[in-house]
């Protein structure tokens, strides 16, 4: 029997599935939560654990943090997926938990996989049981459970957030498969240090894909002198793109966003690039990155540098009649600019102080010699009359343009940075004129 043979004659099981650890002692990563100093690891130990919710990306161990508890508790554990189960579902493992504590004072934890796709009247319908302690819930969801879970049950329920997995614990993961009889080691596999580096690195954090690919490398890989031999090659073809965590709909989408508006504000344009490269890749809306970079044009830079939103709304333009590829420079170029660009929130800080006090504050009414005077019977409403023109000045006058009610406050507050310094500048020297 060939080593091919003995691939196939393997149980049909794929790798990722043979290999989810049966133990905390044999699950890699998340030390965070996971340590044998932390709560949740004592929890898991000591079978005294509460409602939780499991949240991160794919692949970091959720499901399989939920099967090691099912091992280890002696309480009836229930596994529905919230996508294929409905409220009947919820009944009657609800009257099953019911009679388990009634008549054998046995607990229920009740799994419940993609709990962000259990709709409002799913989670209605378990959260009575959850508050009485008949069930003790645990959840998985890729997203934000702050986001997508009815807050009564988040409240009876502790977060733990699952993070990527790095690169080594990746790598560790792959070598035990390697190595393991539940995984490849029946087989004579030789693998490029670099192959291995490629599959760890372009996997994301995620081991399940990682797995995967390095299932797929075996079984297509030459068989050499007995051996399956997995080159830089083999990899390359497994895994031919490093995989984005992004959803455009999702948490990942905000996160980049976020770091992305950050950095042009923190003045870091090698970090703008670089969240600008991942919003690409993932095949964001090159508007969208548009009009993110001409916000950020006014609310970060301003007046420090109005060139900023010319130049961002002049990319806007050439990126709705360009489109990518080619948009990505176009972008590129906007993202550097204001990144690099001296920062003002003056504008912003403003127009916010100025709403604010609209919204809480009556005003005395605009004055009369400011009202518009371009209708017959104007004068004899006494509408605009006393107006100084500015123009008649030499383009400035002293003259009160605020309600009565509001004269001597202050919204605009230039700032001594960039351009905007010289309007600062400007504005004091027409206040030491009528002073």
């Amino acid at each position: 029997m060939d080593l091919f043979d003995m691939i196939n004659k393997q149980e049909n099981k794929p790798l990722a599935e043979r290999m989810r650890p049966q133990t905390l002692d044999e699950f890699v990563g998340q030390k965070h939560i996971l340590d044998k100093n932390k709560m949740l690891y004592r929890a898991i130990i000591t079978d005294n654990l509460s409602s939780v919710i499991f949240y991160g990306p794919p692949g970091t161990g959720k499901t399989t943090l939920a099967m090691i508890i099912a091992n280890t508790t002696k309480a009836e554990f229930k596994q529905i997926n919230a996508v294929s189960s409905g409220v009947s579902d919820i009944k009657r493992i609800v009257e099953e938990a019911q009679n388990n504590l009634k008549f054998n004072s046995k607990k229920t934890i009740l799994f419940i996989d993609e709990i962000h796709r259990f709709n409002k009247l799913q989670q209605d319908a378990l959260l009575p049981y959850v508050e009485r302690g008949i069930i003790t819930l645990i959840g998985a969801t890729t997203e934000n459970p702050y986001f997508e879970v009815n807050k009564a049950l988040l409240s009876r329920s502790m977060i733990f957030e699952l993070k990527e997995l790095s690169t080594e614990e990746v790598k560790e993961v792959l070598i035990r498969a390697l190595k393991s009889p539940k995984g490849l080691g029946n087989l004579n596999v030789e693998i490029e240090d670099e192959a291995l580096e490629y599959i760890a690195i372009n996997s994301s954090g995620d081991v399940r894909k990682a797995l995967n690919a390095l299932e797929m490398a075996v079984k297509t890989s030459k068989q050499i002198d007995g051996k399956i031999k997995v080159t830089i090659e083999d990899a390359y073809e497994c895994i031919q793109k490093r995989i984005i965590l992004y959803d455009k709909n999702g948490d990942y989408h905000y996160d980049i966003v976020s770091a992305f508006i950050k950095s042009m504000r923190g003045t870091d344009p090698d970090a703008a690039i670089y969240y600008l490269a991942k919003l690409i890749e993932a095949g964001e809306d090159p508007m969208f990155i548009a009009r993110r970079v001409m916000i950020c044009a006014s609310e970060d830079v301003g007046n420090a540098d109005p060139m900023a939103l010319v130049i961002a709304t002049s990319a806007a333009n050439a990126v709705n009649m360009v489109g990518y590829p080619e948009a990505r420079i176009i972008l590129a170029q906007a993202v550097s600019y204001v990144a690099c660009a001296p920062k003002s929130n003056a504008c912003y800080l403003a127009i916010d102080k100025a709403i604010e006090d609209v919204r809480t504050n009556k005003d005395s009414g605009v004055p009369a010699y400011l009202k518009d005077a371009h209708y017959k019977g104007a004068k004899e409403l006494n509408r605009g009359i006393g107006y100084k023109y500015p123009h008649d000045y030499n383009g400035y006058v002293k003259q009160d343009y605020l309600p009565k009610s509001h004269l001597g406050k202050r919204y605009y507050i230039p700032k001594n940075i960039g351009f905007e310094s010289k309007i600062r500048e400007r504005l004091n020297k027409l206040k030491e004129i009528n002073e």
